[in-house]
């Protein structure tokens, strides 16, 4: 083989093996390119996880901002109950409700003439607990604007009558009506001396909204399965299918003697 040959095969070979050596630099290149964007985009997924988790934490916190103010008159453990009736009465009827709650208009409608009767007669006291159960599960927030407006019916001494006027006015559960505070304030006209400018402030201004925050985590914090959760004297009479408003009467008129 002549030298010229033997020389040209060597620069082949060299030439080869420098495209392999710098094949080698870009591949390196390459991954570290890849490792590094990948580092930026968990890093930035990271960020963005957190800027979310902060900004949630942020909103719960301006939905509950601001002082927890009772209606006038609470009663219970955190002032959370809404009393109807004479202390006196020998049972107690503790209701947990949900004003845009279909089952709890239904529980009202059947219940409600029986309820009334004995709370009348002195009889029967009842202790409203209000929760937002509806709001949590279909969006929305009608379930806690009602229980403001509610608190503030109590405020002005109407809860009773109100509190009906909600359920014989409730929307259908996918219908968020209640959130509106003109509906609220429209349906409090329907009480005598209700639709008040301090009813209505009290309604704009949501002035119950943490208080009924802190009833629905009292609520979901008891463990009950649902609105509306019916307990006489500590029986939970709403999970018996037996109950019937003529036998909550009588059950009241038997403890009473």
């Amino acid at each position: 083989m002549s030298e010229k040959n033997r020389d040209g095969k060597r620069t082949a070979r060299q030439r080869l093996a420098d495209q392999r050596e710098k094949q080698k630099t870009r591949d390196k290149r390459r991954r570290a390119l890849i490792v590094g964007a990948s580092v930026v985009c968990v890093l930035g997924l990271a960020a963005v996880i957190g800027v979310v988790a902060a900004n949630a934490g942020k909103d719960d916190a301006d939905e509950s901002a601001g002082p927890v103010v009772a209606p006038s008159g609470a009663q219970g453990k955190d002032s959370l109950a809404i009393p109807v009736g004479k202390e006196s009465a020998r049972s107690t009827l503790v209701v947990w409700e949900d004003f845009r709650c279909p089952a709890c208009k239904a529980f009202e409608l059947a219940y409600r003439d029986t309820i009334h009767e004995l709370v009348d007669a002195g009889q029967l006291k009842v202790e409203y607990h209000l929760a937002t159960i509806i709001d949590g599960n279909m969006g929305g927030s009608g379930s806690r604007k009602a229980a403001n407006a509610a608190a503030c019916a109590q405020d002005a001494g109407e809860f009773p009558a109100y509190h009906d006027v909600l359920y014989s006015n409730q929307p259908e559960e996918t219908d968020d009506a209640f959130a509106d505070d003109g509906r609220l304030i429209g349906l409090a006209g329907k009480v005598d001396g209700l639709d008040t400018p301090a009813f209505q402030k009290c309604v704009k201004d949501g002035t119950h909204d943490s208080w009924v925050e802190k009833s629905n985590k009292a609520f979901l914090g008891a463990g009950f399965s649902g609105t509306p959760t019916v307990l006489l004297n500590g029986r939970n009479i709403y999970k018996e299918e037996s109950m019937t408003p003529a036998k909550l009467k009588q059950l009241v008129q038997d403890a009473d003697k």
